[in-house]
């Protein structure tokens, strides 16, 4: 039996990506969430998910700029912790907030459009998370890549709920929206191809 092997980069990772929920039961705890508690852990967890998708787009840049390939090792971790917030969010919005109640979350979307736009990255972002396996990499060999390229589309979504919930012009959606733009020109553009020819470090020990 081979000897388990974990990077000083994946444990990094997993702590970075476990202190926020970390935080936030300890703030339940405390009872530091304020008089609207669910409220509250549902922004919270929201701009979690949001900020772990986008960080699970950055190791593919990260490596085309330096030529870092051991940096792709995290990307699917940080592609299922942005998945775990995200069902965090959505349980304590339609569980917590709703009582499970479909009937009048759907009385509410007239008012709030902008849950449909996350729920709609949340269905993107099942199926890439039930395939991000090594297993299912072999099994849909090309279709893989193909399939996970929705990961921009279910970014774009989740910006477009987190700046609709706002109904009005605020900075930080703003930025997150110019960081995702920046990161799918890195990946699907020429800008692409000069990042290669620009790598100077092909790998780092």
């Amino acid at each position: 039996m081979r000897p388990l092997k974990v990077s000083w980069l994946t444990i990094v990772t997993h702590i970075i990506a476990l202190a926020p929920l970390v935080a936030l039961l300890w703030a339940f705890w405390q009872r530091r969430l304020g008089p609207d508690l669910i409220g509250e852990a549902t922004r919270r967890t929201g701009r979690y998910a949001l900020v772990f998708l986008m960080l699970s787009l950055t190791p593919t840049v990260i490596s085309r700029l330096s030529g870092w390939k051991k940096v792709l090792r995290v990307r699917r971790t940080l592609g299922l912790y942005a998945f775990m917030y995200v069902a965090i969010h959505l349980f304590i919005h339609v569980g917590l907030d709703y009582g499970f109640d479909l009937g009048l979350l759907i009385e509410t979307l007239p008012e709030s459009p902008f849950i449909l736009a996350g729920l709609a990255a949340w269905l993107i972002l099942v199926p890439l998370a039930i395939t991000s396996t090594t297993g299912w990499v072999r099994r849909l060999g090309r279709n893989w890549a193909r399939l996970h390229r929705l990961v921009y589309l279910a970014g774009a979504l989740a910006v477009i709920h987190y700046a609709w919930h706002f109904k009005e012009l605020r900075i930080q959606p703003l930025l997150v929206g110019i960081a995702l733009a920046l990161l799918l020109l890195a990946r699907f553009s020429p800008i692409a191809m000069f990042l290669r020819r620009r790598a100077v470090t092909p790998d780092l020990r």
